[in-house]
């Protein structure tokens, strides 16, 4: 079968390091105006790739993220912004024809709606105008239809009581949920489009699929919208003319994403091996259009298959997935059985795009170059960036970033990234930062260090730091053995992969011993305030939104199923599991400065884990802060909220360590 084999092939941004400028401050104020690029597609010519740009807007009344659609030609003659205004225009889609392209915008009482702009000119037409927000959608293949996602709204009485303040609500009761719709692209006599609900039941839809003739559509979907029922997920079959539902693929594990063959033979998705755990794994399973047994794909190299598209003859599935700290692309060969690494990039390459002809596009970023677009066309052209978002910051600056492997004291090699000081000299003792990702099944890869979130790298390596972010046990990227080999071991095995890498860096004669300091997000802040509860070796830490107590987060999160899973065990069934590896059950004696960071509005991780370990702290005369977040969820989603993330850290991690 004939396979994108030059999918990921790229080169430098024109601009590159090479013309880097000599030293330019960074700052998380710099930071924070990174653009983020997503959803490349190319038009069915391959002329244009359409793409969205997400950048930070500020001023003494805001502060907000705002995505706009951007349009590139392919050759790269041209490059321009298509949408404007004050509200986010995202999720660019081609009309079949390629006349056209739909968008989601929430431009109107801030409800996402679908929109039309013809490229001939005009206003972007408005299509949907419903009472709820539309999710995800898409074209039907002759392009005169979309199917679209979109939520429950708030029934009238619910809006007149919420006026009233006689707002009110039972736990996980009148659960507003996901459905699919159908619409015409045009109007009818009488000026108007029919939205037909496809899916009346209750099923919360997560993903969907046309058919090839547009008769039916394929879609995952769960019991409700609550994070901890992804296990739930199964796959229906819906006849778009009756909106008969035929339950397709309903086993006790999870399918998930399903997709058609081009040929309309095959529904390919992804399928959970049981028994179905939190730290997941996945096949492709290929099942006959009509239903069937399915052809069980091989268990790819890290078990989580990132489908991406067929092959136009129906023979084979490209899926894309972590390996280690880069990306890789595969193909799935559907007759053979068999699955073969296309292409593995030193890179993060996300919303890969594959369309008509041998087009594909993707975004790219490495540890040195922000991220931007890159299109290529399989045995005509490599890859080549057609989007210059973050061409200024490309000049700045960056220190070197190099992939480090060692041994644990169980022998288990652990691999992760350090990235030095700017300026560094071989021989130099400088400060370490130990920086844990969340999960525990996240991933460090070679990301840009010059991004915004909480942790600003690009400006400690301007400071002097150096950082190391390792990929424990239970990360990501090396397989589902390695995934699951902290199982029932939180805070142990792991503690082991993160100490002796800190050792190997002091071994390399980069870590001043006596200027250590750790950080870490969600996993990251459990693991954090575990370390300081074990080892007095840190001088300073900083936890964000911490995991710090097992048994009361079992209680509050959105996934009281997490936990349990992962230790085999309900806390009242083994509360001395719990409260081993818990920091709150093991504070006593915890003396190193510590900076706790917490959303206000973190469901996922609930503020109350954050105030426990501060509280503790304080009891105990340990020097700690406690900064408070308002409205951000389980990551801080305004610019302004990141900055005052980022710069705490800054302070801190300064305050002593220098």
């Amino acid at each position: 079968m004939r396979l994108l084999k030059f999918f990921f092939l790229s080169i430098a941004l024109s601009t590159g390091l090479q013309t880097a400028l000599a030293q330019t401050a960074w700052t998380p104020e710099t930071q924070v105006k990174i653009k983020a690029l997503g959803t490349p597609r190319i038009s069915p010519d391959g002329r244009r790739v359409a793409y969205t740009v997400n950048e930070a807007v500020m001023a003494a009344d805001k502060s907000e993220f705002v995505t706009q659609i951007w349009l590139a030609a392919t050759d790269g003659s041209s490059n321009y912004q298509v949408t404007f205004g004050e509200k986010s225009s995202a999720n660019p889609k081609w009309s079949p024809d390629g006349s056209m392209i739909a968008f989601t915008s929430n431009r109107k009482d801030n409800r996402n709606q679908i929109y039309v702009m013809r490229l001939a000119g005009g206003e972007a037409e408005q299509i949907t105008d419903g009472k709820g927000s539309v999710g995800n959608f898409e074209w039907s293949p002759d392009g005169r239809s979309f199917a679209f996602t979109m939520t429950d709204p708030m029934s009238d009485d619910e809006e007149k009581n919420n006026r009233g303040r006689n707002d009110f609500r039972w736990v996980n009761e009148n659960i507003k949920l996901a459905r699919l719709y159908v619409t015409p692209l045009a109007k009818g006599a009488d000026g108007k489009r029919e939205v037909r609900k496809l899916t009346a039941a209750d099923r919360h839809v997560t993903s969907f699929d046309w058919s090839p003739d547009g008769t039916r559509i394929a879609f995952a979907h769960v019991t409700g919208p609550l994070a901890d029922l992804w296990p739930s997920s199964d796959v229906s079959v819906v006849n778009v003319a009756s909106a008969a539902v035929t339950p397709f693929a309903a086993s006790a594990a999870s399918e998930q994403n399903p997709r058609y063959s081009p040929d309309g033979m095959w529904i390919a998705m992804t399928v959970t091996e049981m028994p179905t755990r939190w730290a997941q794994s996945y096949r492709i399973n290929v099942f006959p259009a009509g239903g069937g047994t399915p052809k069980v794909m091989p268990l790819s190299h890290d078990g989580q298959p990132n489908i991406l598209a067929w092959n136009a003859d129906s023979r084979g599935i490209l899926f894309t997935e972590a390996r280690g700290t880069g990306t890789a692309l595969y193909g799935a060969d559907i007759n053979a059985g068999t699955i073969q690494m296309m292409d593995s990039q030193d890179a993060v390459i996300s919303a890969p795009f594959a369309g008509k002809d041998g087009w594909y596009a993707f975004v790219k970023q490495t540890a040195d170059s922000p991220p931007e677009v890159f299109v290529g066309r399989q045995g005509v052209m490599e890859s080549r960036a057609v989007s210059n978002a973050n061409a200024d910051y490309a000049k700045m600056q960056v220190g070197r970033t190099e992939v480090i492997k060692w041994k644990s004291r169980d022998g288990r090699e652990i691999e992760g990234l350090l990235h030095y000081p700017n300026g560094y000299q071989a021989g130099q003792k400088v400060p370490l930062i130990l920086n844990i990702h969340g999960g525990p099944a996240g991933v460090f890869q070679r990301s840009y260090v010059g991004g915004r979130g909480v942790y600003p790298l690009a400006t400690f390596m301007s400071k002097g730091y150096a950082i190391l972010r390792p990929n424990p046990r239970g990360s990501s990227g090396y397989g589902t053995e390695f995934r699951r080999a902290n199982i029932k071991d939180w805070g142990f095995g792991d503690f082991d992969d993160l100490m002796t890498g800190v050792d190997h860096v002091i071994s390399m004669g980069v870590a001043d011993p006596n200027r250590l300091g750790v950080m870490g997000w969600s996993y990251g802040g459990y693991m954090t305030s575990m370390i300081i509860t074990k080892t007095k070796r840190f001088k300073a830490a900083s936890a964000g939104a911490p995991v710090t107590n097992m048994m009361s987060f079992n209680g509050t999160a959105d996934i009281p199923s997490f936990l349990p899973d992962y230790f085999e065990a309900e806390f009242w069934d083994n509360p001395q599991i719990y409260s081993k590896h818990s920091a709150m059950f093991n504070i006593k004696g915890v003396s190193t400065p510590t900076l706790v960071q917490h959303g206000e509005a973190d469901l996922r991780v609930p503020i109350e884990q954050g105030y426990q370990l501060y509280s503790a702290l304080r009891r105990q005369n340990v020097p700690t802060r406690m900064i408070v977040l308002p409205r951000q969820p389980h990551g801080p989603q305004e610019p302004k909220m990141q900055i005052a993330a980022m710069q705490s850290n800054l302070e801190w991690f300064d305050k002593y360590l220098k």
